[in-house]
């Protein structure tokens, strides 16, 4: 069984990439919904956040979202501390998803993947990027924003750059039409997939 991570800033065409993984048998661990689900479930986990950060939940047991990310967001101590709490938490999710993982082969969709430890994980790790006046214009139309509130999430982001360095592959996405951006990515894949079996 094959693992992959994949990783990128918003706008840049990692849904499409997803889509095309599935399409080759990949199981699909969507990180930012486990990271909710464990938010739920994982007694540990919530014990651990409000020992931490104090009465962070509902009183229905939800996450309350915007009082912690005050408090993170806005203080880099208070994000590593939160970030020292979940990455474990979230890693050993994962590493349980792999074992029990039955189809060819899985993706981990992570927005941190190298930073949570979780390309470790993987026998490669894939950013998905895109020129930043293409991300724009994706971004604006998917999400409804204005040009500077779209521009904004961009430069808020980090830079192609950083994923050059730290992941294996970058999957460059400049192609507006989705049915030949989903063709590129086929074969950008496929050659992967060739590459990590010749490997083995």
């Amino acid at each position: 069984m094959t693992v992959i991570g994949l990783t990128g800033p918003t706008g840049a065409g990692k849904t499409t990439a997803l889509e095309v993984l599935a399409g080759f048998g990949f199981e699909i661990v969507d990180c930012d919904a486990l990271y909710y689900h464990l938010l739920r479930t994982d007694g540990e986990l919530r014990q651990k956040l409000a020992n931490a950060f104090g009465p962070v939940f509902l009183p229905d047991g939800e996450l309350n979202r915007r009082a912690l990310a005050g408090r993170v967001f806005s203080d880099k101590k208070e994000l590593d501390k939160l970030n020292a709490i979940v990455f474990p938490a979230m890693s050993a999710a994962v590493e349980q998803k792999i074992r029990k993982c039955s189809q060819k082969g899985l993706v981990i969709d992570a927005v941190n993947l190298i930073e949570s430890g979780m390309g470790e994980l993987c026998a490669a790790t894939v950013a998905v990027t895109a020129p930043p006046a293409l991300r724009l214009k994706r971004i604006m139309a998917r999400d409804g924003l204005p040009e500077a509130q779209a521009q904004a999430r961009i430069q808020a982001q980090k830079p192609d750059c950083w994923y050059g360095r730290h992941c294996t592959f970058l999957l460059e996405n400049q192609l507006e039409d989705r049915a030949a951006c989903r063709e590129h990515m086929r074969g950008f894949f496929q050659n992967l997939l060739d590459t990590i079996v010749e490997g083995d």
